[in-house]
């Protein structure tokens, strides 16, 4: 191997690091931003006491979204969807939070949710971080879980099974741990070139993680 071969493949390797360290400031700001954001949609809907959308709206307006921001991920519009799907999500999440903050230990259940969720993903993060490893082979099962868990949640909620429900939850929580260990590798890994896909996908886990945290908590805290 000559020294231009050497000094070569040694710009590529510093070149490709740059960009990928880019891609990952730019997803850990933009999940900053978009994780306030709907936090202040879901006060805001708290705040106004607005009534859930239901299940129909709910999904036609989170796939609708997330088409809309796949469709204009590399272009400035692509952030106005991000927002728009990440605002949605806060609103239909402000309905859930006042039911659960009107039972007598709702605050503590809700704080110990989102203490919860925030270790999990500090946690995940920081070991892929740190040990670099690669969790790419996790793609084609946590694809074929998610799809499972979805179903199966969606017939917990027209047959009204409480333990399916729960089994749901509980499944979401270890999917959406998989899927943070997946995407933050996919991203140092160069898998994930987006931001503004990588930001939606950590997104979603975040939220689903949390979700999934409160239902169990809840039944638990219900439960004593």
């Amino acid at each position: 191997m000559t020294s231009q071969t050497i000094k070569t493949t040694d710009t590529n390797t510093l070149s490709q690091s740059v960009a990928t360290n880019k891609v990952l400031r730019n997803t850990y700001t933009l999940l900053s931003m978009t994780l306030l954001f709907s936090a202040v949609t879901a006060a805001t809907s708290m705040a106004l006491n607005l009534p859930h959308p239901g299940l129909i709206i709910t999904l036609i307006g989170y796939f609708g979204l997330l088409f809309a921001t796949t469709k204009f991920r590399d272009s400035s519009m692509g952030l106005v969807c991000v927002f728009a799907l990440t605002g949605f999500m806060g609103y239909t999440l402000g309905p859930i939070l006042s039911a659960y903050m009107s039972l007598p230990n709702g605050g503590q259940i809700v704080a110990t949710s989102m203490a919860a969720t925030s270790l999990i993903f500090l946690a995940l993060s920081a070991y892929v971080l740190t040990s670099r490893k690669d969790f790419s082979f996790m793609g084609g099962f946590l694809m074929v879980g998610i799809l499972v868990a979805f179903m199966a949640g969606l017939g917990a909620i027209f047959f009204e099974v409480a333990a399916l429900s729960l089994a749901v939850s509980a499944m979401f929580v270890l999917l959406m741990s998989g899927l943070i260990l997946y995407e933050t590798s996919n991203i140092i890994h160069g898998g994930e070139t987006n931001y503004i896909m990588a930001t939606v996908t950590l997104f979603v886990a975040i939220f689903n993680l949390f979700t999934s945290l409160l239902h169990l908590l809840g039944v638990m805290g219900n439960d004593d």
